[in-house]
């Protein structure tokens, strides 16, 4: 134990101090960093894995109990040093004096994050815990898998929780921790299907077995089959822990007892001895190896996002240097910054008009962009102009033939010839009005740009709106 608690200062917090603050800082909304997402079936024993890992009471109950993904964060402290507690959500943060009162504050947490009721929400609570009866440890719990919603319970109940689930175990740089029950049909399990299906070579999932207490006799053979690898396969492979049932949480035992009623139960079993004779029972033991195996896959992931940093640093960079230095914090010398600013941007304006290339900011070049809409509107024309030419003259030659009167030949009655124009402008009128609407869209969405681009140039934007046109002149005098 010794040489562990040394691996924890030298090697351990490090890495996960390192995770944690980038995960603090807001990092996982680019990047994906390492984590361990916990999931398994309602009743599965979830929360009491958690618990009894944590040392404090979590929300517990039928149905869903963790109606929000919790980030549960476990720093060891020295013996001898008190017990610290903080939650976090949205914009509260609160420390936690008394670990009797995590339970109540997570519940309060979920109902101002999901509302009353039994909603979920994808929002994150964050719970700190720093105790010397912790290991070092980050793990995030997320709601437990439904089939069927009970009262009160959106219809669609369960697929809002798996692509909750899904949204954090697809990610590569997270090991997915899968809570079942000893007295479950491991196929059935269907937390474990949706780990398959995330992780079909089962390289970051490993499993966990609760309830050993509750297998009937003649099948622990089946237990132990499944913790040797023998049933489906788990590269990281299984653990079996015994935590607290609902009647030793109602006589009131505490977790430090559980914990030795535990290690008694796996000693003392007439099968499952061996299991704990090779590391794989009891939950310091799994405490053990979740904290290597998460450092392993922090050290294993760090490469790859060094690389990500590196890339969304130079993407920052760039932008930076196209929107320039920002104005000059002596009074006097802005003055001369917006007379600059205000002549580049006047500059830019007449290389727009010039169809030069601008120095900055998209590279659009609007009378090019008009001009092939006005080319499009040009052959619809003369499409439509060919097929009024062969109508004409299909209907002179009726005419001519039933109503012709004393008209000289060729002519046709003036009313006769004012119906036919009149419907050829009608079929003209829609796709001339959306023709009308698709150039006036480019314009303006080329002068919200450019407003865009004034902002950059200047602290006060031109509001002309005819500001890409050189003066004197209106659009269509800029194709011509």
């Amino acid at each position: 134990m010794t040489n562990l608690n040394e691996q924890y200062e030298e090697k351990v917090r490090p890495c996960i101090d390192l995770i944690d603050s980038l995960r603090s800082l807001g990092v996982e909304k680019d990047l994906a960093l390492p984590a361990i997402a916990v999931i398994g079936d309602q009743s599965s024993g979830k929360s009491s894995v958690l618990e009894a890992l944590s040392g404090v009471a979590l929300p517990r109950g039928s149905g869903i109990v963790t109606r929000c993904p919790l980030e549960l964060k476990m720093k060891r402290k020295n013996d001898g040093e008190g017990w610290q507690g903080k939650i976090s959500y949205q914009d509260h943060e609160e420390e936690i004096q008394d670990p009797a009162d995590v339970e109540k504050k997570i519940e309060e947490a979920q109902i101002q994050i999901a509302g009353v009721g039994v909603g979920i929400s994808e929002n994150m609570i964050s719970l700190e815990i720093a105790s010397p009866d912790v290991p070092d440890l980050t793990l995030i719990d997320l709601p437990g898998i439904t089939r069927v919603a009970v009262h009160g319970q959106p219809v669609n109940i369960g697929e809002q929780i798996k692509k909750l689930i899904h949204k954090f175990i697809t990610k590569q740089e997270t090991i997915c921790l899968v809570v079942h029950a000893c007295n479950v049909d491991l196929a059935t399990t269907e937390a474990l299907q949706m780990a398959q299906e995330e992780d079909p070579e089962g390289e970051r999932t490993l499993g966990i077995l609760t309830k050993p207490d509750l297998v009937d006799k003649g099948t622990e053979q089946m237990v132990i089959d499944i913790l040797q690898n023998e049933v489906i396969h788990l590269k990281k492979g299984y653990m079996i822990v015994r935590c607290r049932g609902q009647q030793e949480i109602m006589q009131k035992v505490s977790l430090a007892e559980a914990i030795e009623r535990e290690k008694a139960f796996f000693a003392d079993h007439a099968h499952f001895c061996s299991l704990y004779d090779d590391g794989q029972a009891t939950v310091p033991r799994l405490a053990e190896k979740l904290t290597l195996e998460l450092v392993h896959h922090i050290e294993k992931s760090l490469p790859r996002l060094e690389e990500q940093i590196e890339e969304k640093l130079e993407q920052a960079q760039a932008e930076l240097v196209r929107y320039g230095t920002g104005p000059p914090s002596d009074a006097a010398e802005r003055l001369y910054f917006l007379i600059d600013k205000v002549t580049a941007f006047t500059q830019d304006t007449i290389s727009l008009a010039a169809g030069e290339e601008l120095r900055c900011g998209e590279k659009l070049n609007i009378f090019s962009a008009l001009r092939r809409e006005f080319d499009k509107w040009s052959i619809h024309l003369s499409h439509t102009g060919q097929k009024f030419n062969a109508r004409i003259d299909k209907e002179v030659a009726i005419y001519e033939d039933k109503y012709r009167g004393r008209e000289l030949p060729g002519f046709i009655n003036y009313k006769t010839f004012e119906v036919m124009v009149k419907e050829q402008i009608k079929q003209l009128e829609e796709p001339a009005v959306k023709k009308l609407r698709d150039i006036a869209g480019k314009d303006r969405n080329h002068k919200t740009r450019k407003r865009v681009h004034c902002r950059v140039h200047a602290e006060n934007p031109v509001q002309d709106g005819n500001d890409c046109l050189l003066p004197g002149q209106n659009l269509q005098q800029q194709f011509e």
